[in-house]
């Protein structure tokens, strides 16, 4: 992909300025163009990875997911080519959208590119065309979702059908009823659970908060708006926390093969006017993850995107990933709906918070710790309370980064008696410099955790209760990639990481540390830990700060800085 020249005067951390994002979008369309069918319907991109939706459906999420990144780019000439694929694509060719199916999923990005392009695509084709498009769509009003970000593509779809006036009272009661369906899972502070349980990750930007602010913006809905972008606005403050300095994304959760999707909530929040971030901040994060992508080797020597997440990596894809799976990355390319003149695309890019001053920082719906470096532009997430067991790694560790991945020698965990698993994980509480969770090994045995932090440096306390004495016990910290040091001190409990249960109730602590500053001081010098005898942990921070924490005999915790 050949990029402008950099700009480091308007941008002075990523080079990168609106010309870049344009370049980057043709260029990306360019490269899915001979993979469309002869009609123009499908887009089978290459690759021996099918998703169980089966080669059909992955070649209409090829369309669809394309078709989105020419929307945001408003390129006339692109939208032609998918005008034909359109009119061919309702006349048979596209499987129907049915109860729970892929189709329901790639219906939302077609009618939302087409509200945004209307004039230059819906409204130029044959009133045939239009009424065979209208009829495929509406079965996405019927169609029952999965429990979960799901429920926002029938109010996608729903939000062009009733602007066109087709099918106005089921449209709205589409949208009515997915709108009540996301407000079981707000959770408040700008953050949404995907689906019953605690399932937190970037489906809150990309989805939960996309589709309802997209709906509220483009039917001109105050009231909606308010409420939506409202809580955009709110989740976005958390939300700048999770780039590091590099402008990596954080490596945690599902779908990860999206990778610069990531910056669609940024571009969202400049785009209603509803967002905490300075316009150098929003393009300095936005334009951030995109070169870190590109510069890794997201793009293949064809010009696609593989599924993976520098390149290609079957080990963070589920079983509904496709060849063309990763073009929800074109999300990302949102910020092109902003004019050239817009504050975003004009101002000098300011650091993002990764860079401005070390920070640890409660989430507290989700009740996870960010910790984050400026001296190294490092972010690990303390996950205390995020939980999906179906796609585990990336849920179930008690930490991820934006520098590592989870590894199959199980990082950030507590191994009771060679069993790694972390169940039933239930908050309890999150506050300054510390997190704490409570989770169940498949043994039976309960784990109650704590972390507190401060600058690159954790400690971490577990208590085990429940397990026979003698268990070994395993406690692992981060893996060591790339320019990363990663550290483990065994403390209480430990020798080398490892332990055994005693006649009770047993208590580990470490001190744990990931960093890529070339020459850190040393973990000794730092801090200072003390355990007494009724499992209390006091712990001395080089600084001067003082946190203590006590294990209750409920396997609760008690105390505080």
């Amino acid at each position: 992909m050949r990029l402008p020249a950099d700009d480091r005067l308007l941008s002075p951390r990523t080079g990168y300025t609106r010309a870049h994002w344009e370049t980057a979008a043709d260029a990306l369309l360019a490269a899915v163009e001979p993979y469309a069918t002869e009609d123009r319907a499908l887009y089978h991109l290459p690759g021996t990875h099918t998703s169980s939706s089966g080669r059909l459906s992955d070649g209409l999420e090829g369309y669809a997911r394309t078709l989105l990144l020419a929307a945001f780019r408003q390129d006339e000439t692109a939208l032609e080519r998918y005008a034909d694929g359109l009119a061919a694509g309702v006349a048979g060719t596209w499987p129907r959208i049915e109860d729970r199916s892929q189709p329901l999923v790639e219906a939302a990005s077609i009618a939302l590119a087409l509200r945004l392009t209307r004039p230059l695509l819906w409204d130029r084709l044959d009133e045939p065309v239009r009424q065979r498009a209208a009829a495929w769509l509406t079965d996405a009003l019927t169609a029952e979702p999965w429990p979960c970000n799901w429920e926002l593509f029938p109010v996608t779809v729903g939000g062009f059908l009733q602007e066109i006036g087709h099918e106005p009272e089921a449209s709205r009661k589409a949208i009515d009823h997915g709108l009540e369906r996301i407000e079981q899972w707000y959770v408040g502070d700008g953050w949404y659970a995907d689906g019953d349980g605690r399932k937190f990750d970037y489906y809150n930007g990309w989805a939960m908060h996309l589709y309802p602010v997209l709906h509220a913006w483009l039917a001109d809905d105050t009231h909606l708006l308010d409420r939506y972008a409202g809580r955009l606005e709110r989740h976005l403050a958390d939300y700048a926390r999770l780039f590091g300095g590099d402008g990596a994304p954080m490596l945690q959760g599902r779908s990860l093969t999206y990778r610069f999707a990531t910056t669609a909530p940024l571009w969202l929040g400049a785009l209603t006017g509803r967002t905490p971030l300075p316009p150098g901040e929003t393009r300095r994060l936005a334009s951030g993850a995109l070169r870190y992508f590109l510069d890794r080797g997201a793009v293949d020597d064809r010009g696609l995107l593989s599924l993976g997440w520098h390149g290609p990596d079957e080990t963070l894809l589920q079983s509904y990933s496709g060849p063309a799976s990763p073009y929800w990355a074109s999300k990302g390319f949102l910020g092109l709906l902003l004019p050239p003149d817009h504050e975003v695309w004009t101002a000098v890019e300011e650091p993002g918070p990764a860079e401005r001053a070390d920070a640890v920082t409660a989430i507290t719906p989700a009740n996870w710790l960010l910790q984050s470096t400026s001296s190294d532009g490092l972010v690990r997430l303390h996950n205390h309370g995020s939980e999906d067991v179906r796609y585990d790694p990336y849920y179930t560790r008690l930490a991820y980064s934006t520098a590592t991945a989870p590894s199959p020698s199980y990082d950030n965990s507590v191994i009771v008696g060679g069993d790694a698993s972390r169940t039933d994980i239930v908050p309890l509480g999150v506050g300054e410099g510390w997190a704490a969770s409570r989770h169940t090994a498949a043994s039976g045995a309960r784990v109650t955790s704590v972390v507190m932090a401060e600058g690159a440096v954790e400690v971490r306390a577990h208590l085990v209760v429940g397990a026979a004495a003698g268990t070994p016990v395993r406690v692992t910290g981060w893996p060591a990639e790339g320019e990363q040091t990663a550290e483990l001190l065994s403390l209480h409990g430990l020798l080398h990481g490892k332990g055994v249960v005693g006649g009770g109730p047993t208590l580990f602590v470490a001190v744990v540390r990931l960093t890529a500053e070339p020459d850190p001081r040393p973990l000794v010098e730092l801090v200072s830990v003390e355990v007494d005898g009724e499992h209390g942990v006091s712990v001395r921070w080089a600084g001067g700060g003082r946190t203590t924490y006590r294990f209750t005999e409920s396997a609760g915790l008690s105390g505080g800085s």
